[in-house]
């Protein structure tokens, strides 16, 4: 009944009748394969007066029929590059993939950020490639302990540390560790598989290959970061820490694994932006112009808290908005070279992580005053009050961990909200890109109401 009612609405369309001219009689039925070839906004229209006409109800499987129809003819558009290959099915499974690749790197994040507040990376004093078993015996417990013993962290910090206590943060470490060797082996046999079944293309593989040599790397920059923290501080009196100038390259590795795959995941799932007219697809470029520097900016305060972990100059001063009895300290440029203020001196590194941060949070608010006007698909303008709201909770969690004087939970909450407002900064600039030229020619000038 429902094919019979949109058929006779089809059969009036001009594009319709242009199809029987080429292709002779109607068909009785209308397979995908025709209907993505002819597929055209004229038809569209025309169906979507069919399915206003439907009662309630009725909608749903018709419209999922539709979208799979649109999917599957985003693989003949001119001038759209597919990184996957085999169709929908295909995509939709290398897509839930990377999206759980990136998820995967997301949690790592995470467990990082709670290793590194309750003080857990320097347990394990040593390191291998291949990973090891962790100790299993009262008599392999007591020879790690020892090791940790020799460290500066114990002589200075914890000195009287029971077993059970280094059994704790022992665990951590192992813990991140061996999460990190769990993600590379979850990643690298679906890749052999979608690769072995001819899904992944040349374009693809390419940039999936240098994400895993970047990860595999990222346990080698990790050691490197924890090695720092177990040499002999310089003064008995300092406190042993790993270097922060490698504990930001190890984050922002993670960070660029993390964007590199989830943008990848957006790619291969979504290869067409959302745009329906010309207009919109103008109103996006708009919108592009002002996203891509706001990211840049969200990335730039995301590396700076990796400075304010890495000199502990979140403990300098627990008040806000001042910074103790001042609006700017004195000493901000007390060492030499100047440029070693900007990444050591923890009074600056503190001023600069709360300006970047205020800057963000002003330039994420401007973007979205400016585009309130602006003719955009309404993905778009939610997706920018979605990270209004994320970019004022950012900045919530971030003072109250200062005044709170930095809790493990707060802390770690304010490290995966920075991850998870440049996701939405990710996702905004994938959603505003430029639509493939074919698209572009069969789009309408303003999107029409019915």
């Amino acid at each position: 009944m429902f094919r019979s009612r949109i058929w006779s609405a089809l059969r009036n369309s001009k594009d319709l009748s242009r199809i029987h001219k080429l292709r002779g009689p109607r068909p009785s039925t209308f397979p995908a394969e025709e209907s993505s070839r002819f597929f055209t906004p004229a038809i569209a229209r025309q169906c979507f007066r069919v399915f206003r006409s439907l009662p309630e109800g009725h909608h749903g499987p018709y419209m999922r029929s539709f979208c799979s129809v649109a999917s599957a003819g985003a693989e003949h558009k001119e001038g759209l590059k597919l990184l996957v290959a085999g169709g929908t099915h295909a995509r939709k499974a290398v897509g839930i993939w990377l999206f759980s690749s990136a998820a995967w790197v997301f949690s790592m994040v995470v467990l990082g950020g709670v290793t590194r507040l309750t003080r857990s990376g320097l347990s394990m004093t040593d390191w291998k490639f291949t990973g090891r078993l962790p100790p299993l015996s009262d008599e392999e417990w007591l020879q790690e302990f020892e090791k940790y013993k020799q460290s500066p962290e114990y002589k200075r910090v914890n000195k009287g540390m029971n077993i059970e206590d280094f059994k704790f943060i022992y665990w951590m470490e192992y813990a991140h560790r061996m999460w990190g060797r769990a993600l590379g082996v979850m990643f690298a046999l679906p890749f052999s598989y979608f690769l072995c079944k001819g899904y992944i293309t040349q374009r693809l593989g390419l940039r999936l290959s240098g994400l895993f040599a970047l990860g595999a790397g990222q346990g080698l920059i990790g050691w490197w970061m924890v090695k720092s923290g177990l040499e002999e501080q310089e003064s008995e009196y300092s406190q042993p820490r790993v270097s922060p100038y490698r504990l930001a390259t190890h984050l922002t590795s993670a960070f660029a694994i993390y964007c590199g795959l989830f943008w990848t995941a957006l790619s291969v799932v979504m290869p067409e932006p959302p745009a329906e007219s010309v207009a919109w697809v103008r109103g996006a470029a708009k919108v592009k112009r002002l996203a891509f520097p706001i990211s840049l900016l969200v990335g730039l305060t995301a590396v700076s808290g990796a400075f304010v972990a890495g000199n502990d100059a979140g403990h300098a001063f627990n008040t806000f908005p001042k910074m103790g009895d001042v609006w700017i300290p004195d000493d901000i440029f007390d060492m030499k070279p100047v440029f070693r203020n900007f990444f050591e001196n923890t009074s600056t590194v503190q001023l600069d992580h709360r300006i970047l941060a205020t800057a963000t949070l002003i330039s994420i608010g401007t973007l979205w005053w400016s585009t309130r006007k602006l003719d955009i698909h309404p993905a778009i303008r939610s997706l920018i009050g979605s990270t209004v709201g994320m970019a004022a909770l950012q900045v919530t969690l971030g003072v109250s961990t200062l005044l709170s004087y930095v809790p493990v939970s707060l802390g770690t909450a304010h490290q995966a909200g920075a991850l998870t407002l440049l996701t939405l900064m990710l996702l905004l600039n994938h959603t505003v890109r430029k639509p493939s030229l074919a698209l572009l020619k069969s789009l309408p000038q303003a999107v029409k109401s019915y």
